[in-house]
């Protein structure tokens, strides 16, 4: 198995009514040096100036970015190509993050790689502290910027902590 810690920025709640403008996953290893960003042109003409605002880009500057389908395909070849065994979706808000990738690939390629199920870091913390409201991201190394790989990144520094310095068993290939 290997684990894709993966961030999505949007300019909406909803994938469909609304557009993921950016998203990033870093392959989970030690070294944390194997990435992928995407940036993606709207498929709606809806969009929410305040949640776009969160991305730091303009309505203009996304009308710029690359065909959806064809960042999905690159996206699903970066994958395959970092795979060893099955690939995990990992992510800090997987109800959010899951929604758009899981969308995106259903609507432009046919499939999803990930399957039919994700992990939430949150969770997995909240459980190896055996405290529903256990806060983590005070463990991140990198900075939270709203860059996608920045955050991703962000947060596979907390997992690789969860498993070096608090027993969590996980495979990593």
């Amino acid at each position: 198995m290997s684990y894709f810690m993966v961030d999505i920025e949007s300019d909406g709640p909803i994938p469909g009514d609304f557009s993921m403008i950016c998203f990033g996953a870093v392959l989970v290893n030690e070294e944390l040096d194997t990435t992928f960003y995407g940036k993606l042109k709207p498929i709606s003409e809806k969009f929410n100036p305040d949640a776009l605002a969160v991305s730091g880009f303009s309505r203009e500057e996304t009308m710029q970015f690359d065909d959806p389908k064809e960042v999905m395909l690159e996206f699903n070849e970066w994958i395959e190509k970092n795979s060893k065994g099955r690939p995990i979706f990992i992510s800090d808000n997987n109800g959010f993050d899951w929604m758009f990738i899981c969308w995106y690939f259903h609507h432009f390629t046919g499939n999803n790689p990930f399957g039919y199920s994700s992990r939430r870091l949150s969770d997995l913390y909240c459980g190896l502290e055996k405290d529903t409201f256990a806060q983590w991201k005070h463990l991140r190394k990198t900075e939270h910027t709203h860059n996608p790989v920045d955050d991703a990144k962000g947060n596979a520094e907390v997992l690789l902590h969860m498993k070096k310095e608090m027993g969590l068993k996980i495979g990593l290939k």
